[in-house]
């Protein structure tokens, strides 16, 4: 087996750059306008951070996804341990939940701007849907598949449910909740570009809107280059987050 060195991850980037560029200078898909060069994207990627244009719509679209991630991962977390660990719960609201969760986070956009309206709190509220329904499921199955011979002998030793919970039932359960927080971290930035392109005039996804309307291609590759990153950072976060908590568990 071939073993690679560390740093060899970056060549197949480089090499993919390097034909961009070829690609483009060359003229090979007529006109720059369809690939402007990869050096005249980040010169582009460069004047936006300078005017402050790249900077104010990234921001606007990272509070979105902090806020509302931050609210739905908890909520999904707090009703995930509750269904997953009360067995009438479950029982109670597993179906009405079944019935909402297959609907895509942005199918409920129409109806929340007539009930929120074009407003802060409306792309707040379709992270939140994004986020909870994952989380929520990814959380009742952690808890659930908890061996019930722990929970058993730690109540033989005379443990409160509350103790049981916090010392058995969450941590053996925080790899599920992880592998949603995980997954949904990226999705969470896609779900808010898409969000802004309807009906949001600030954020990423508004300014590739106006970057489609004026066809600058160089435009709407850096915000893509943007979300890419920031989908990765997230995920990457939660990765590390995991391992940094359970790394001494054996």
């Amino acid at each position: 087996m071939v073993r690679l060195r560390p740093g060899w991850g970056i060549v197949p980037i480089v090499i993919f750059i390097t034909l961009w560029e070829a690609i483009a200078r060359l003229n090979l898909l007529q006109g720059q306008n369809l690939l402007p060069p990869f050096s005249a994207t980040m010169e582009e990627f460069w004047l936006l951070l300078k005017t402050g244009i790249l900077s104010e719509n990234f921001l606007a679209s990272l509070i979105r996804v902090l806020i509302g991630f931050f609210i739905g991962s908890l909520a999904g977390i707090a009703m995930g341990i509750a269904m997953g660990w009360h067995n009438f719960m479950d029982k109670s609201l597993n179906p009405i939940f079944s019935l909402l969760y297959p609907i895509p986070a942005l199918g409920w956009l129409p109806l929340f701007m007539l009930w929120i309206g074009i407003n802060e709190l409306l792309p707040i509220a379709i992270i939140f849907v994004c986020s909870f329904f994952p989380v929520l499921y990814n959380t009742i199955t952690g808890v659930k598949n908890v061996d019930k011979s722990y929970v058993q002998a730690a109540r033989t030793l005379g443990a409160s449910d509350l103790r049981i919970l916090k010392t058995v039932i969450l941590p053996l359960a925080l790899p599920n909740i992880f592998t949603g927080l995980r997954l949904e971290a990226g999705m969470a930035w896609r779900t808010i570009i898409a969000a802004e392109m309807v009906a949001i005039p600030t954020g990423l996804g508004a300014l590739l809107m106006r970057a489609e309307s004026l066809i600058r291609v160089d435009i709407i590759i850096v915000v893509l280059i943007v979300l890419a990153v920031m989908c990765l950072i997230f995920e990457r976060f939660f990765a590390y987050l995991e391992w940094k908590i359970t790394k001494n568990w054996g």
